[in-house]
């Protein structure tokens, strides 16, 4: 269903794991060095323009942090052994942590230890971004394991005035209305949320510069909240350019596919979504709004409400890996990141070609044999279809219906639609 009738092969989605697998050991957060070299190996893959946004900037309601960067972080046991180690994973410490260096009894340390009872060989991710404090992050079995006695802490980090760190990659369009593709960048080696939407994000735009797009597709690779936040702060003069957007994550997990539509409900993208999810037979649920979630909330504000929905496959916080060490890169599958791309690449080949048209020989239905249409369609194995299509696009074709509604009520194939309404705009029997 895609513009080229191209489908991602199973190479592609074995290049999107590699992607990730490349960018899951690196210790991200809401500003940073790991947000920097995150962006440097998509970089590699497509010209981005990065932004550094100064400490203290106001951006709407909220003020750009302090940056935070971290070189090491352990417990210690009385003989010198690391029993958790930062360097084995970034999830080990709280993300944002202040510096500390002490020594304390297991009872007073304690306090400072987050762990998962349920699933006592995880590690859990917590951060705490606006609260200065500190901690690790460790397995129950870890922490069950530890004798009472005094503990080696240390966490080598700073928090210094700097930047808060987003790029941005722009696929131009036939026109200046944009369609954003927005993606969290900003969590440590979590492999489905979301290093997948980032490899998802990343091999789409790849795919549409290979096109000649009908709109602009402005890519944001962008830490969450703060970084969409920062980006509508930035960028009030282009908001209203913004006709349609998509923010993906947890993109990579074998669960079916869910779309959460935009806070209005009826925008266009989530026409085109529940129409493609329908069409393609594909397991799927469509999910209504809520103000919770990824940056669709922040797009779909009520200041800003944007046509901008979110496409997931288990949703947020949808599955028990979730913000934990089980969502590693056994997690995320290459044949469900293909699949996910497939889905957006159809999407768009419909929101690029959806025009209201308008018939420009409204009085009796034109005489399409003397025009060469019916010839044109000779031998095709849907002659019948096709033929339809054209019927439909003329009928409908009054400045009001879009190709989606010719498709919708008539029940026809968007594609068909789409080819008959361009066969009609060769012959002149209608007009965009």
């Amino acid at each position: 269903m895609t513009a080229a009738g191209a489908q991602p092969t199973t190479s592609t989605g074995d290049e999107m794991h590699a992607l990730v697998e490349r960018l899951y050991p690196l210790c991200r957060s809401i500003t940073g060095d790991g947000v920097r070299a995150t962006l440097d190996i998509v970089g590699e893959y497509i010209p981005l323009q990065v932004h550094e946004v100064p400490t203290g900037t106001q951006v709407l309601d909220w003020t750009v942090p302090q940056e935070w960067n971290i070189r090491d972080a352990y417990i210690a046991d009385s003989a010198g052994n690391r029993v958790v180690d930062f360097a084995a994973s970034s999830l080990h410490v709280l993300g944002y942590s202040v510096p500390v260096s002490a020594t304390m009894p297991l009872a007073e340390l304690r306090e400072h230890l987050h762990t998962l009872p349920d699933h006592p060989s995880w590690v859990p991710y917590r951060t705490s971004y606006y609260k200065p404090e500190w901690g690790f992050c460790l397995a129950q079995e870890t922490l069950d394991a530890m004798p009472d006695g005094e503990y080696e802490v240390r966490v080598d980090s700073t928090l210094a005035d700097g930047h808060l760190t987003y790029a941005e990659h722009v696929v131009p369009g036939q026109v200046p209305d944009e369609v954003i593709v927005s993606c969290h960048v900003c969590h440590p080696s979590l492999a489905n949320d979301n290093m997948a939407g980032v490899a998802v994000a990343t091999f789409l735009a790849r795919a549409l510069a290979q096109q000649t797009p009908y709109y602009t597709y402005r890519f944001l690779f962008a830490p969450g909240t703060i970084g969409a936040i920062t980006w509508l702060a930035r960028n009030a003069e282009r908001v209203e350019r913004v006709k349609h957007g998509l923010v993906l994550a947890c993109a990579g997990d074998r669960g079916q596919l869910t779309y959460k539509q935009s806070r209005r409900g009826d925008a266009e993208i989530d026409r085109v979504m529940r129409h493609v999810l329908a069409a393609s037979e594909r397991p799927h649920h469509v999910a209504e709004f809520t103000p919770y979630g990824y940056d669709e909330r922040q797009f779909c504000s009520p200041g800003f409400n944007l046509g901008v929905g979110s496409l997931t496959r288990t949703p947020y916080a949808g599955y028990p890996e979730y913000h934990t060490s089980a969502d590693n890169l056994d997690f995320v599958s290459p044949e469900a990141m293909a699949d996910t791309l497939a889905v957006c690449r159809e999407a768009f080949a419909v929101l690029d070609r959806n025009r209201r048209y308008l018939n420009l020989s409204p009085y009796g239905e034109p005489q399409l044999g003397r025009r060469g249409l019916y010839d044109a369609l000779g031998g095709r194995s849907d002659t019948k279809q096709a033929q339809m299509a054209m019927l439909w696009v003329l009928n409908l074709s009054d400045g009001e219906h879009s190709l989606l509604d010719v498709a919708e009520r008539s029940g026809l194939p968007f594609d068909t639609v789409a080819t008959a309404a361009g066969a009609l705009h060769g012959a002149g029997l209608i007009k965009a």
